[in-house]
C-alpha cells in the first residue's frame, strides 16, 4: 500500500485556479448551498476545482451540495487543513478527490443539538422518551444513509464505514487514500501544514469533535495574524476568479426587521461588516426599548384578566353548590287580558240595553 501511495503522491500546480473556495462552517455565514449553485451555473460547460478546508457543518447542506457536485459532472475536490463531517459528504460528489499530505480527514455518526430543563412528570416525561426515540431513528437512517454514500465512493460495504463512522477518529492523508475517501495525495508547503490553536480547540470541543495530534501552533503567530494571514493569501488566489464572475464589493443584505425600523431597504455589508451611524443604532435600541415596554404591558393585562377569569370560574363554582330557589307561584305565561269572556260580554249587553230603556220617557 505504501508503495502504491507513493507512485501516485502528485505536487499541485503553482498556477492551479479555484472556482469555488469552501472555508468554513457549511451552511452557515461562510457558504451555502445556494452559493455553490451559483458558482457552478457560471460554469457549466467547464471544469470546475473545488478547495475545501472545513470542519462542517449541517447535513442537509452537505447533500445538497454533494447533489450540485454530482449533477454538474465535472468537478474537483481538493482537500487542505482539516475537514470534517458535512464537509466530506460534500466532496462525494466530486468527479475527483485530492487531498494535501498535511491534511486531516474525519467521518462521524450524525448528531444533533440536545437540551431539555425544566419539570417533567410522568406524562411529560413519557412525551420526551416518545421524541427522543423518534430523533434517534431518524438518526440511524441519516448515519446508513451516509454511510452507504462513502461506501460507494470508497468501493467498501456500508457496514464498515458505519463502524468507522462510530469509531469517528480522525485519519491522516494517506489513511483516507487507504480508505478510499480521496484519489491521490500532493504535496505542500509546509507553512500550509494544519496547526492547532486553542481557540480552534475550543470550538471543535464544543461541537463534539475530536481534537487531532498536530503541531500547536507557535506562540509568535497569533490566531489574529494567522487569520489575516489566510484572508491576505484567499483574496490574493481569488483576484482571477473575483474579475471573472465581477461580484459586487460591497454586498448588500436585507434585514427585515433591521430594516423596518431604519426605514431603509438594505444595509450594505463590507467584508462580513455592517457599520451603522449613531442615529441609526439608536434608532434600533429605542425600537428595541418600546418592544420591551408594549411586551411588559400585554403581559401585565393578560396577568390582570387571567386573574379576573379565575375569580370568575371561583364564583361560578360557588352558584353550582347553591341549592335551586323553591316557588309556589304558578306562572301563567298567556295574556289572560286579551282571551275572550262570554259572561262578561253577555253582562255588558244587558247594562247597555237597560240603559237605553231607562231613556224611554
Amino acid at each position: 500500500m505504501m508503495y502504491l501511495c507513493a507512485n501516485i503522491i502528485k505536487t499541485m500546480a503553482t498556477n492551479k485556479t479555484y472556482q469555488l473556495h469552501l472555508k468554513g462552517f457549511v451552511g452557515g455565514y461562510d457558504f451555502d448551498a445556494d452559493y455553490v449553485d451559483y458558482i457552478l451555473s457560471k460554469n457549466s460547460d467547464k471544469e470546475v476545482n473545488v478547495l475545501i478546508d472545513s470542519l462542517g457543518g449541517k447535513s442537509n447542506t452537505a447533500l445538497s451540495i454533494f447533489s450540485a457536485f454530482k449533477r454538474h459532472g465535472n468537478v474537483n475536490v481538493h482537500f487542505v487543513g482539516m475537514n470534517a463531517s458535512a464537509a466530506t459528504i460534500a466532496s462525494l460528489g466530486a468527479k475527483r478527490i485530492s487531498i494535501d499530505q498535511s491534511a486531516m480527514y474525519l467521518v462521524h455518526k450524525c448528531s444533533i443539538a440536545f437540551f431539555e430543563w425544566g419539570h417533567l412528570n410522568a406524562d411529560d416525561l413519557q412525551q420526551l422518551i416518545a421524541n427522543i426515540e423518534q430523533q434517534k431513528k431518524d438518526l440511524d437512517k441519516l448515519d446508513a444513509n451516509i454511510a452507504q454514500m462513502y461506501a460507494t465512493r470508497c468501493k467498501k460495504n456500508s457496514a464498515e464505514l458505519l463502524e468507522l463512522m462510530k469509531t469517528g477518529g480522525w485519519l491522516t492523508a494517506q489513511e483516507a487514500l487507504a480508505w478510499g475517501f480521496v484519489d491521490e495525495l500532493t504535496e505542500y508547503e509546509e507553512e500550509n501544514a494544519p496547526k492547532m490553536t486553542e481557540t480552534l480547540a475550543a470550538a471543535m470541543a464544543s461541537a463534539g469533535i475530536p481534537i487531532p495530534n498536530i503541531p500547536n501552533e507557535t506562540p509568535e503567530t497569533s490566531a489574529m495574524t494567522k487569520f489575516l494571514n489566510t484572508l491576505t493569501s484567499f483574496f490574493k488566489s481569488n483576484k482571477e476568479h473575483i474579475e471573472t464572475i465581477n461580484p459586487p464589493k460591497n454586498m448588500k443584505k436585507i434585514f427585515k426587521n433591521i430594516c423596518a425600523i431604519l426605514s431603509c431597504d438594505d444595509l450594505e455589508v463590507n467584508e462580513g461588516s455592517i457599520q451603522l451611524k449613531d442615529e441609526q443604532a439608536d434608532a434600533i435600541e429605542t425600537a428595541i426599548n418600546a418592544d420591551k415596554e408594549s411586551i411588559k404591558s400585554l403581559t401585565d393585562e393578560k396577568n390582570t384578566l387571567a386573574a379576573e377569569n379565575a375569580t370568575l370560574k371561583a364564583e361560578i363554582e360557588e352558584l353550582k353548590k347553591k341549592p335551586a330557589d323553591t316557588t309556589a307561584q304558578v306562572v301563567n305565561d298567556k295574556h289572560e287580558k286579551n282571551e275572550p269572556d262570554a259572561l262578561a260580554d253577555f253582562l255588558d249587553t244587558t247594562k247597555e240595553a237597560k240603559s237605553l230603556y231607562d231613556l224611554i220617557p
